[in-house]
């Protein structure tokens, strides 16, 4: 199976963290349903061009958090996720994502008024008018 998983190389985030973060927001959505049998962490390591530590650090700590499960001699599988736990995960990435957002743009010294006005125009471009 291959992971729709993109890396960039430019990004200061470390290689892990932006899979994690990119497989976790496959798992918490639904793109990976329950019982997925994953790559395994040299396949993954290979087809993103990174270590297989670095794969292997992110399996184990999406399985620390219930996300996988790893049968040994069989695989990592996508965990039984309940809605309200993957509710939780969902909402978590997208406020870590907007602190995120809040922080560069305090960075290059935006108003808060500005960065109010940038949010509507990102939700209007995305959701058709912001009504969803």
């Amino acid at each position: 199976m291959r992971l729709p998983i993109q890396i960039n190389e430019q990004s200061a985030e470390p290689l892990y963290h932006q899979i994690e973060v990119q497989l976790r927001a496959l798992i918490v959505s639904g793109q990976l349903a329950e019982g997925t049998l994953l790559p395994s962490i040299r396949e993954l390591a290979q087809s993103v061009k990174c270590s297989v530590i670095t794969v292997k650090r992110v399996y184990n700590d999406l399985e620390a958090e219930g996300l996988l499960r790893t049968r040994q001699g069989t695989g990592t599988y996508v965990a039984q996720v309940e809605a309200q736990e993957r509710d939780r995960h969902r909402l978590l990435a997208v406020v870590e994502a907007l602190e995120q957002a809040v922080i560069a743009a305090k960075r290059v010294q935006c108003s808060k008024a500005e960065i109010q006005e940038l949010f509507h125009e990102a939700i209007n471009k995305h959701y058709e008018g912001g009504d969803r």
